[in-house]
């Protein structure tokens, strides 16, 4: 395995199962130190053996809610006091307790949704780039969803934030070259815990609308994700790339 991110520190929200272990275990292959957040710490623990079975120190967690501003500041601080400075970040936690119509939402759950799926992610750009970034540069890679490219019962909520953050990308990329690169990935249905409801019981007639075949592998979000956080995208900052098995080129 190429070990081009050999010396780079990568901090890595929702690290614990899903697309972003999957983030974490294809950067560590490659070389970097990684920083994982959540909020259960018996996940965490496990996540660490699972990125540092060796005990070597190149995973680190640190527990907390993604949408909550000290966790934060003291999450990318501790990142940079054990490694020096933080050089990629993947602020990849999302939450989506809406379901239904939007018309009969509860506004309390939207607002949650976009606290963690939009704010939060803004928030935790801030701090990379306030506590390494602004001096180090670095790359960033923010993990939206084909949702925010088309409409789709009956998650609008998680839909909308993912079109919010597609944007925010954009204009992060905008004002942060030429030093931090940011970029996003737009997955369909990867097989998670998270995206269950989306397929659980049906996976095969999930599978039949997508082009190649079958959902998604946290492995095929990794590896893209790891290619537009490398040297190998040193060109390319607010984009968002798509990773769907074709579905949204199927009519």
């Amino acid at each position: 395995m190429e070990q081009d991110f050999a010396g780079r520190t990568a901090l890595i929200t929702g690290g614990t199962r899903g697309i972003g272990l999957g983030i974490a275990e294809e950067l560590v292959s490659r070389g970097a130190n990684v920083v994982i957040t959540a909020r259960k710490p018996d996940e965490l623990e496990a996540a660490v053996r699972t990125l540092d079975p060796e005990g070597t120190g190149r995973a680190l967690a640190v527990r907390g809610s993604a949408d909550d501003e000290a966790h934060q500041a003291d999450a990318v601080g501790q990142a940079v006091e054990r490694y020096g400075r933080l050089d990629v970040l993947v602020p990849n936690a999302a939450v989506n307790p809406q379901y239904g119509p939007l018309v009969d939402a509860d506004l309390s759950a939207v607002r949650k949704v976009f606290e963690v799926n939009v704010t939060g992610v803004l928030g935790w750009v801030q701090q990379a780039w306030r506590q390494s970034m602004h001096v180090h540069g670095g790359s960033i890679l923010v993990v939206a969803s084909v949702g925010g490219l088309r409409s789709g019962a009956p998650i609008g909520a998680y839909n909308a934030s993912k079109a919010a953050v597609i944007h925010l990308v954009r204009q992060l990329g905008a004002e942060m070259g030429p030093t931090v690169r940011v970029n996003a990935i737009a997955p369909a249905v990867v097989k998670t815990r998270f995206a269950e409801a989306l397929y659980e019981g049906r996976e095969a007639e999930v599978a039949a609308n997508y082009p190649m075949g079958r959902l998604g592998t946290p492995e095929d979000t990794a590896k893209a994700a790891a290619f537009l956080l490398s040297g190998d995208a040193s060109w390319i900052t607010g984009e968002t790339l798509v990773v769907d098995g074709g579905t949204t080129v199927k009519r």
